[in-house]
């Protein structure tokens, strides 16, 4: 059930190095780490929107986005400037391919589940590696927290195409409390 194109993972691999080159500030050496990073905490956040979606009987895949990708170099090349973290999104189709083809009709509640997959799985390794950080003091784990609740705090923004835009038509009860989460965890973070 769960399986990934070419195209898909093509994409997947460029907006990987994108993103990467983008939190490693284009610094060589950091590159190869962020990458290590990035894997885990942007392919995490896509694949829990892919597999639920999945889950639910829909077709998904991740399409990078050109311009996302663009306006993220460009914008992580202006000093103290917000990085513009939108390099593609999971398609979600409203059909599987058992045979020929089934339409699925998803429910407001499952579309939001959707949504908050993403943004929560940022929110749950952010934690984790902060509740880590508490113990063992680590350059990596500080790292690892820090995009995963920008991650989660970007794709929670309630405009467009974002997470956001759609846990808040869902529940804003869920929105408010992953956002507070996410804002929290980023602020504590960057005070470190």
């Amino acid at each position: 059930m769960f399986s990934f194109s070419k195209i898909e993972i093509r994409d997947l691999s460029i907006s990987v190095i994108v993103l990467s080159l983008i939190f490693a500030s284009y610094e060589i050496s950091a590159i190869p780490l962020t990458i290590l990073i990035v894997l885990a905490v942007f392919i995490s956040h896509e694949l829990s929107h892919k597999f639920l979606a999945q889950r639910y009987g829909c077709f998904a895949e991740y399409r990078m986005w050109p311009l996302g990708l663009l306006l993220g170099t460009l914008s992580a090349l202006i000093p103290g400037g917000f990085v513009f973290a939108a390099p593609g999104a999971v398609m979600i189709f409203p059909y599987s391919k058992k045979f020929a083809f089934k339409v699925v009709r998803l429910t407001r509640k499952e579309y939001g589940k959707i949504s908050v997959a993403g943004p929560l799985m940022n929110v749950i390794i952010g934690l984790a590696s902060l509740l880590i950080l508490f113990f063992y003091s680590n350059s990596i784990l500080l790292l690892i927290s820090r995009i995963s609740f920008f991650l989660a705090l970007f794709n929670l923004i309630p405009i467009g195409p974002l997470d956001g835009m759609k846990i808040l038509a869902w529940d804003r009860k869920i929105w408010i409390s992953l956002f507070a989460l996410s804002i929290i965890g980023f602020i504590f973070l960057n005070l470190i």
